[in-house]
């Protein structure tokens, strides 16, 4: 009887065996495609996350070695770091303005371009540009001047006989932040683009039944597009926060936080503390608070988001 149970873990064992050999023969070129993926997600992101998480809980020069203070660098940001708080506001100020319009924007201009006219698809590529260049370094040169005393808005605005005097729009604290936020409403190519995908979707019987029991243009729009757009809108909305949230390139080139600090968004204060002045240590942690807060706020979007997106297939 011994032999015979011996026997068959010796089956068992062959037929296991066998059988990893061909799962991983079977699996091996499924690796080997994902394999430059893999080695890049580790080697810069991975690798990069963790070491900046190193960095955050250490006293770190761009001169010296780092040396280990723990929870030092998130205390002081905390309780000793007013520009801290200061550009925790001005990015909320921004992401809480910017977002809307934005969205807002795209969404008026995906109605527009919804049905087929001539030259409809040159102005849909025409206003998806602003979202190419937005960001551009050129594109902020030519803002800031815009937007300067001697500016073409100012041009227009005299020229109307709206105000007499020039003014710095970009130097004014109560008017600065807004130069920004109208830019970013600017850029709304992106998100147009994905609204038109949305409203193509929206079955045209719906229209036809409102109208027949008759509901006007307006009652269509916020009866059937609307509750149909909002996962459209809900995903529109997850990925412009996080780009407001990190913006950068536009206000350190036109306003450089100023003035009074009214424009200093994180991201700008980061780099000024953590690049320009050379505390990797602090920058790094400051870097790892943003990441945890917009963590929180997208959680909460989404924790919310069963009391205003609309899913069709939850209606069947």
């Amino acid at each position: 009887m011994n032999n015979k149970f011996e026997a068959l873990d010796t089956v068992r064992s062959l037929d296991a065996g066998m059988n990893k050999k061909k799962w991983i023969k079977e699996n091996l070129t499924g690796y080997v495609f994902i394999l430059p993926w893999l080695i890049g997600f580790l080697a810069f992101l991975a690798f990069p996350l963790l070491r900046s998480l190193y960095y955050s809980l250490t006293e770190y020069t761009i001169v010296g070695d780092p040396s280990w203070v723990g929870l030092r660098n998130y205390i002081e940001i905390f309780t000793d770091d007013p520009k801290f708080w200061t550009s925790l506001k001005v990015t909320f100020y921004y992401v809480v303005f910017a977002v809307p319009l934005r969205l807002a924007s795209a969404l008026a201009l995906a109605l527009v371009f919804r049905k087929a006219r001539p030259f409809t698809n040159f102005y849909r590529a025409a206003y998806y540009v602003p979202s190419i260049l937005g960001g551009s370094v050129a594109i902020s040169v030519i803002w800031r001047q815009l937007f300067s005393s001697q500016g073409a808005f100012n041009d227009f605005l005299v020229a109307i006989g709206v105000m007499g005097d020039r003014i710095s729009w970009i130097g004014h604290p109560d008017y600065a932040i807004w130069t920004i936020i109208i830019l970013a409403a600017w850029q709304f190519g992106s998100p147009m683009i994905i609204f038109l995908a949305g409203l193509k979707q929206i079955p045209k019987g719906l229209y036809e039944a409102a109208e027949i029991d008759g509901a006007g243009k307006i009652q269509q729009f916020f009866s059937v597009t609307l509750p149909l757009l909002t996962p459209v809108i809900f995903f529109n909305l997850i990925m412009q926060m996080v780009k407001m949230f990190m913006v950068f390139t536009q206000v350190y080139i036109i306003t450089e936080g100023g003035p009074l600090n009214r424009t200093l968004v994180y991201a700008v204060y980061l780099y000024r503390k953590g690049i320009s002045n050379g505390y990797l240590g602090y920058g790094s942690a400051l870097a790892w608070i943003i990441l945890v807060l917009l963590t929180i706020v997208t959680i909460l979007l989404f924790k919310t988001s069963n009391k205003w997106v609309y899913y069709e297939s939850e209606g069947e």
